[in-house]
């Protein structure tokens, strides 16, 4: 699959043409540039993080942009945006959505290109290596994008995702695809401060949490945080389809 990133003017794999002789209804109709591009989400530290790499072409050459690939013909939108996630991060199984689809005529200034934004929520350690490895690519702290130079229509695919982010985690347990398996207190409410942008209420976060009886707590405590260490918990799947089936409300 080819990235975002790598269309050039000597590309030959990109065609413009007119199918006139064709009898379908598209007959006389130009053919466009499809893509996918990925806000790739992940937890690290105390914030919230999103996946950059620098940009390779004029004119925007160092500038950072999203990750992304073409979609090819024998693709479904989605199988596109699946697999470059999958191919750059080596994961599978990655909790993803689709966000928005950009057509603005001039985004790309050497193209025709319309692309479908996606965000992808995903562990930060499994990658750091191979993303920095082998793609050059950083994780940002999402409070620190809006410092950054960002290529064509980045910035506004990164706010659209970020709030779509926003609104979902308030009433879906998607939160947990950011977090190891087993976490602390801290960890999750840390979670959600970076993605909501606001402080939460250290004692009333933790019982609502506990009162939905979605997580497990664990014997094991974490070393080093304190001279009594804090428990670490794991989030109950199967628990949260059993409940969710009864009429459960998740709401943070």
């Amino acid at each position: 699959m080819t990235r975002s990133s790598d269309i050039s003017k000597n590309d030959t794999s990109i065609i413009r043409f007119v199918d006139t002789a064709s009898p379908h209804y598209h007959a006389g109709e130009i053919s466009l540039l499809n893509s996918v591009d990925c806000v790739i989400f992940g937890f690290y530290g105390t914030e919230l993080h999103v996946l950059l790499h620098k940009f390779l072409y004029d004119p925007f050459k160092g500038y950072w942009a999203l990750l992304g690939g073409f979609v090819h013909p024998d693709e479904n939108i989605d199988d596109a945006a699946r697999n470059t996630v999958e191919r750059l991060t080596g994961l599978i199984n990655v909790y993803m959505e689709q966000v928005y689809t950009f057509g603005n005529v001039s985004r790309v200034p050497t193209e025709r290109v319309i692309t479908t934004c996606y965000y992808a929520l995903i562990e930060v350690e499994p990658t750091l290596p191979k993303l920095s490895h082998e793609y050059g690519a950083t994780w940002w702290p999402i409070s620190k994008v809006a410092q950054l130079d960002l290529v064509y229509d980045h910035p506004q695919m990164f706010e659209k995702a970020l709030e779509q982010l926003r609104r979902k985690v308030r009433y879906q347990p998607i939160g947990f695809e950011l977090l190891p398996e087993k976490f602390t207190m801290l960890e999750l409410r840390n979670l959600y401060e970076s993605i909501m942008g606001r402080p939460l209420d250290k004692r009333n976060f933790s019982k609502k949490i506990l009162n939905m009886n979605l997580l497990v707590k664990l014997k094991e405590k974490q070393k080093g945080t304190s001279r009594r260490g804090a428990y670490f918990f794991c989030f109950d799947e199967k628990r949260y389809q059993e409940l969710l089936s009864k009429g459960l409300l998740f709401e943070i």
